[in-house]
């Protein structure tokens, strides 16, 4: 079970250097494997709006979700100070720390580009290091 930064979305959508192996990531790791935060969303839904890429965000979505299996899932408010405990521990910016929580919550593993998150005990998991497993 993965939590997908938003970095690694991002890198495929984009198309940029590491798409390709984020898309081998995706095509074997089935979907209901898949999570994303609902930050992780709101994210990615803001950087591609503000690229003027509206219909790759529709699509984005519909993979995802309509005809796609993956997991929106998300913190309360009561967790915080989970998150700030986590900013200043690991010494994160909130997004990182807001990832860092949802990933122990729930208990998965956390694929990602940020080299930020190796300060912390939970570590990472690029989509290539997955697929080599």
């Amino acid at each position: 079970m993965f939590l997908i930064d938003s970095n690694v979305w991002l890198e495929r959508l984009l198309g940029q250097e590491r798409a390709g192996e984020v898309a081998e990531f995706l095509e074997a790791i089935p979907d209901e494997k898949l999570f994303i935060t609902d930050f992780a969303f709101h994210s990615i839904s803001i950087a591609l709006l503000n690229l003027d890429k509206e219909p790759l965000l529709e699509e984005f979505v519909n993979d995802l979700f309509i005809e796609g299996s993956v997991r929106l899932i998300r913190l309360e408010p009561r967790d915080l100070g989970l998150i700030i405990a986590a900013k200043q521990h690991f010494k994160l910016d909130f997004d990182d720390a807001y990832q860092y929580v949802a990933s122990k919550k729930y208990d998965l593993t956390l694929v990602s580009f940020d080299s930020d998150f190796d300060r912390t005990d939970l570590k990472r998991k690029t989509p290539g290091q997955i697929i080599k497993q």
